[in-house]
């Protein structure tokens, strides 16, 4: 074959390509005006990355998705700005010319009044100097929501700049609660939610939605700005109120520079505007800073929303689709007990990677029926006498459910837990499986005239074609997932056909 028949070939090949990413962004759009669903669709960047290798554009590398979950950083970012405005260490990590010329570059072309003083100096110092790995981090993390937030931004005529705002209010964590309650990734407080209808309930929180938090953020700072006239006072109102901004003008003799009322406002307000002109500066300034941020080599990922049919938890989901449970909350971040509740007058979703939603829908039928199995065995449990566990040094929630044979879910509802963080001496109401059993490896009573009537008297088990950690514990009882990963020691719920495992701790 010629090398110019070799080019055409590829050419064909590419155009196939393109026309299959412009089919999936128009079938994405019309979803996403009818569901409000959010997808992140192939660029051109992703297109480049599909042809070096097809399969690793679907998926996030483990280090990728450890970032994603990892959620520590937001518990520092209000400590940091406290800091970076009263630290009286003069930091300067760039000269103040040099500054001043980019500030002014940035005030150019965007719509917020950014001018240089040394408050803003400092808070950009700050993050160069103490900040720059925890900066990084956001930076990775921010490209799994910024696509997003810049679709629902420009829905409602807002600058796209505004997605840096999240950084600043939960550093992008959508579980982020602040001492007086506001909460999620745009720290919504509960009455400010309720009038965007951010439905709050026992099960659900939507302020921790990211696609419902942002809708609501999205309009509420047009509000903003259309009381305003302004995006700097916009802010300052996000943060402190409307009421407080127009009082801060009214003490001001009408002012409404943002810097020339700012010794007017709470304190708290006077340090937000310089930390979200901060973020944005670094942003677009982060090469030159030699900013690296931590991401895996395919930013490609796209996940679906399915409506639930009947009450299922995260636990159960985690199982049936063989997801690691914590992704699986980190996607769902919304429902607060690990349970997605089922109400005729109502929906609610589950959001889930492209890959494992065609696996959820295939077999909804049989992971129902696996739900509503687990969800009567609860039922019987609680006919037996409950106990009250004292929480001791080196408990979690995982090592606990795995002691009485239940799920961490149902240890959460049973004690109304709204975390997984337990402290020592802490009572838990516990309905424990039926102990008698506990250890013991018998198949199940539909599977007893099948091959694995073999399984009563093994102790070990050989991983077929098609088999799934999941599908494993099903033909024994008593043994979950949890059980099987603890005696093997797995770190994840992959699986090689000839592998062997136990399945019983004798």
């Amino acid at each position: 074959m010629t090398y110019k028949s070799l080019i055409s070939l590829f050419a064909i090949f590419l155009s196939c390509l393109l026309s299959s990413a412009q089919d999936t962004k128009e079938k994405v759009t019309q979803k996403w005006a009818t569901e409000k669903v959010e997808f992140h669709k192939i660029t051109g960047d992703s297109l480049e990355l599909i042809l070096e290798d097809y399969q690793r554009n679907m998926e996030l590398d483990s280090v990728w998705r450890s970032q994603l979950i990892n959620q520590s950083y937001s518990k520092r970012m209000e400590i940091i700005i406290k800091d970076s405005l009263e630290s009286s260490e003069v930091i300067k990590e760039i000269p103040t010319e040099l500054l001043k010329e980019r500030l002014a570059a940035l005030n150019a072309k965007t719509p917020f009044n950014i001018e240089y003083n040394e408050s803003l100096e400092s808070v950009i110092s700050y993050f160069l100097k103490r900040e720059k790995e925890g900066t990084e981090r956001l930076m990775g993390l921010s490209k799994f929501y910024f696509p997003m937030f810049e679709a629902t931004l420009d829905k409602y005529d807002v600058p796209l700049e505004m997605k840096y705002l999240a950084l600043v209010e939960s550093a992008l964590n959508p579980k982020a609660k602040s001492r007086v309650g506001a909460t999620g990734l745009w720290q919504f407080m509960y009455s400010t939610g309720k009038m965007y209808d951010l439905d709050v309930s026992s099960y659900v929180d939507e302020r921790m939605d990211p696609v419902a938090s942002t809708e609501a953020a999205a309009q509420y700072l047009k509000r903003l700005y259309l009381m305003f006239n302004d995006w700097d006072l916009a802010l300052a109102a996000y943060n402190s109120g409307p009421g407080n901004v127009s009082k801060a003008i009214r003490r001001s003799g009408g002012e409404t520079n943002y810097w020339k009322l700012r010794s007017y406002l709470p304190r708290e307000t006077a340090g937000y505007v310089p930390s979200f002109q901060a973020m944005l500066y670094m942003y677009e300034y982060a090469e030159e800073h030699g900013f690296k941020p931590q991401r895996p080599k395919t930013i490609y990922y796209g996940t679906d929303t399915i409506r639930v049919k009947k009450m299922i938890t995260l636990d159960q989901i985690a199982e049936v689709t063989q997801t690691e449970k914590e992704f699986i909350e980190f996607l769902n971040p919304s429902y607060k007990l690990g349970i997605i509740p089922f109400e005729d007058d109502k929906s609610y979703y589950i959001r889930l990677p492209y890959a494992k939603s065609g696996l959820f829908v295939a077999n909804e039928d049989k992971i129902y029926g696996y739900a509503e199995e687990q969800l009567a065995k609860t039922e019987d449990s609680k006919a037996e006498d409950k106990i009250n566990y004292y929480v001791k040094s080196g408990d979690f929630l995982g090592r606990i459910a795995s002691k009485f044979r239940v799920r961490i879910s149902e240890i959460r509802t049973w004690n109304n837990l709204r975390s997984n963080s337990l402290n020592i001496g802490q009572r838990l109401v516990i309905y424990p499986r039926n102990t008698s059993a506990i250890g013991e490896t018998k198949p199940s009573s539909e599977e007893s005239n099948t091959e694995t009537s073999s399984l009563t008297d093994s102790k070990i088990y050989k991983v077929k074609s098609g088999d799934s950690l999941w599908i494993i514990s099903r033909k024994y009882s008593n043994l979950s997932v949890e059980d099987l990963k603890s005696l093997n020691q797995l770190k994840s719920n992959t699986l090689k056909p000839g592998m062997t495992l136990k399945v019983s701790k004798g």
